[in-house]
């Protein structure tokens, strides 16, 4: 079925085929959605007396056992059918008879698929945000548990400076409060309702499109019905870019994690069922789950990018590429949700390994401690260095603090992790 197509008119398979793409595909994520906006705007057609109220509740009804159906997974969009759009006028047509043709009234598929996007993008949007949360709090849990455990600090991957897993584990955590603010923009942008807009230029009937948006429950609406449509693609993009910050930081973490785990640092390890061997090495214990969401990760990052030169030096008005935008944005909103499953599993079971810097290789890492001891004592800063420094020449550098586990008391303590905490409590409520 094609809502476009005239009589006596025929599209070659080829040409419907390529149009159409993957479209079927995708479009199942929008169904519930599709049912939800048709819900609110036929609604709002009986509001402004464009359909009547006999009308309405039969509509209504019948789009509520559809939307039962899918919620059941009991939906598909037959092969005739180019689109969800297509599908469920079409269901309610041989349902309903001559009430199913009344539905698209007022509306072109343009605002209809922008509708869908935006309501499957904000649904998607709160559960990475549900997801990201949980990683913090798990992130926060390990930072106070471990806080005491010292581990080498690197600049350049040399040794550098003392540091702790508390430390570690905390600045992801706080990386992860910048990655929802982020979120929280593309949740912001996301939330316009553009139904209404028609095919972009408004509509001569006399739509009532406040009532749509809060029957729908968006923010704010789009005003102008031409950004309405130019929207498209820019709120995948502002999405993509909120998920590509989240993706930086599990690949980052995840590069660390790989590293901490090899046998040339040893600071921490997982249990057996969470690593996987070597087919000819029975000694490996491999970091496939982070090695893997690394990867996905940075794939990720690469999203925003795509999704500008897809739609960049488009003009106004809407465009066949935009269809392009479901492929790229939703496969990788499964996959961000994947990894922050994953990076959550596997940390609940992480191992801290302990005493790590009593190992002799890592004596010179306290060489900025003995300086400041030194300073403490009256000693002017640039001799101190000149001492330790050749201390260290010499081989003749010794040094061992009194209360190593207080070392970073001031960065790691209870009260930066409650300040990382309640910035992040700040940034994520209320949406």
């Amino acid at each position: 079925m094609k809502l476009w197509q005239r009589s006596g008119t025929n599209t070659s398979e080829k040409i419907e085929a390529f149009t159409v793409g993957r479209d079927r595909e995708f479009d199942l994520l929008l169904a519930k959605y599709d049912v939800i906006g048709s819900i609110a705007h036929i609604a709002m057609l009986q509001n402004v007396e464009l359909l009547s109220a006999v009308d309405h509740q039969i509509l209504t009804a019948e789009l509520n056992k559809i939307l039962t159906e899918i919620n059941d997974g009991n939906f598909t969009i037959d092969s005739g059918c180019e689109d969800i759009h297509s599908q469920i006028e079409m269901m309610l047509t041989e349902r309903l008879g001559e009430a199913g043709k009344k539905i698209h009234t007022g509306r072109s598929r343009n605002d209809q698929v922008a509708v869908d996007i935006k309501l499957y993008l904000r649904d998607e949007i709160r559960a990475i945000k549900d997801a990201v949360t949980q990683l913090f709090d798990l992130l926060l849990e390990l930072s106070n548990k471990h806080k005491e455990k010292l581990l080498p600090g690197y600049t350049h991957l040399q040794v550098a400076m003392p540091s702790s897993f508390g430390l570690w584990f905390a600045a992801y955590a706080e990386s992860l409060t910048d990655d929802m603010q982020m979120l929280k923009t593309a949740y912001t942008i996301t939330n316009k309702n553009p139904l209404g807009s028609c095919a972009g230029y408004g509509s001569s009937f006399p739509l009532n499109r406040t009532m749509t948006t809060q029957l729908l429950g968006f923010g704010t609406l789009h005003y102008n019905s031409i950004y309405a449509q130019m929207s498209r693609g820019k709120t995948e993009r502002f999405v993509a870019v909120a998920l590509a910050a989240i993706a930086a930081t599990l690949s980052r973490l995840s590069m660390d994690i790989c590293l901490y785990m090899g046998q040339d640092f040893g600071f921490i390890s997982f249990p057996d069922h969470l690593t996987t061997g070597s087919s000819v090495m029975p000694h490996k214990k491999n970091p496939d789950v982070f090695e893997l969401i690394r990867a996905k990760c940075n794939r990720i990052q690469s999203i925003p990018n795509e999704l500008t030169l897809l739609c960049n030096n488009l003009p106004s008005g809407y465009h066949r590429d935009m269809q392009l935008t479901k492929e790229i944005v939703f496969p990788a909103i499964e996959e961000i949700k994947s990894c922050l499953e994953m990076a959550c599993l596997m940390l609940a079971e992480i191992r801290v390994k302990e005493n790590i810097l009593d190992d002799e290789k890592y004596k010179y890492i306290f060489t900025v401690e003995k300086i400041n001891e030194l300073v403490n004592r009256g000693t002017p800063f640039r001799e101190a260095y000149k001492q330790v420094a050749e201390e260290v020449q010499n081989n003749t550098f010794s040094y061992k603090p009194i209360n190593i586990k207080h070392i970073h008391e001031g960065s790691i303590g209870n009260l930066s992790n409650d300040k990382i905490k309640e910035m992040f409590i700040a940034v994520s409520e209320k949406w």
